[in-house]
């Protein structure tokens, strides 16, 4: 059992950058992929960035492919997404996820709450 929680998310004018944060509880976080995905409102949750459990392949939605880093500190149980050169079409609730290494919401067992991420033009 694996629980999640992120943080970091904000306002920020476009152009701006933020970190995203996400603990995970219990042992075994190092298993298991981490993923982040978003969800506008009225839209469906889209995939955004995945990285192994090593943490040495990550993959990226072209929307956000060159602004976006994903990373991990299996020591610290904790996954980041930093986010870079922002814009508007990036505002929507920003989740990360465990599960298998994949774009697809399918694989991933363990949700987190959701943080809220806001650009203004």
């Amino acid at each position: 059992q694996v629980q999640l929680v992120e943080s970091g998310g904000g306002l920020v004018q476009a152009g701006g950058s933020l970190r995203l944060s996400c603990a995970a509880s219990g042992r075994t976080f190092s298993s298991y992929a981490m993923a982040w995905f978003r969800q506008a409102p009225g839209k469906e949750r889209e995939f955004v960035a995945v990285i192994r459990r090593s943490g040495t392949y990550t993959y990226y939605a072209d929307s956000v492919k060159g602004r976006f880093t994903i990373s991990r500190d299996n020591a610290k149980n904790t996954v980041y997404l930093r986010m870079n050169s922002l814009k508007p079409e990036d505002t929507a609730v920003y989740y990360c996820a465990a599960g298998s290494y994949s774009g697809s919401t399918h694989t991933y067992n363990y949700w987190g709450q959701g943080t809220q991420v806001t650009v203004s033009s």
